[in-house]
């Protein structure tokens, strides 16, 4: 039969084996919990400087497109520019045309034939 001495003996190396196994299993948890701790601050470290250069980059990006749309607006309105100035020219001929025809009439000349293979300014024969 066993003693009581044996019992708290058997008693006492079982909270032993059990204070040791919990022990081992909470160091290793810390030291992961260490790692991790350690990695989740490295990587904070690198997101912060990955931000703070996308921040840079984002602002250089903003700088450059005004700087096209500038341009675009200002070679838009060349573009508007130089039809103005073609549709002033076009006006210009069809007026020195009427006048040119009008000269003609009042002159009494005939009709010129045209390079074009048509006679005359309106279409007109001779």
């Amino acid at each position: 039969m066993p003693t009581d001495h044996d019992s708290a003996r058997r008693t006492a190396e079982a909270r032993a084996a059990v204070t040791g196994s919990l022990a081992s299993v909470g160091g290793s948890v810390d030291a992961e919990m260490r790692t991790r701790a350690a990695d989740l601050h490295s990587n904070s470290e690198a997101i912060a400087k990955q931000e703070k250069e996308l921040a840079k980059q984002t602002a250089a990006l903003a700088k450059q497109s005004a700087e096209w749309q500038k341009l675009a607006d200002t070679s838009t309105k060349k573009l508007n520019e130089i039809g103005d100035i073609q549709n002033w020219a076009e006006m210009i001929e069809r007026d020195l045309l009427v006048l040119e025809e009008t000269l003609r009439l009042a002159e009494g000349k005939p009709v010129p034939d045209s390079a074009s293979g048509t006679n005359g300014w309106a279409g007109g024969g001779r």
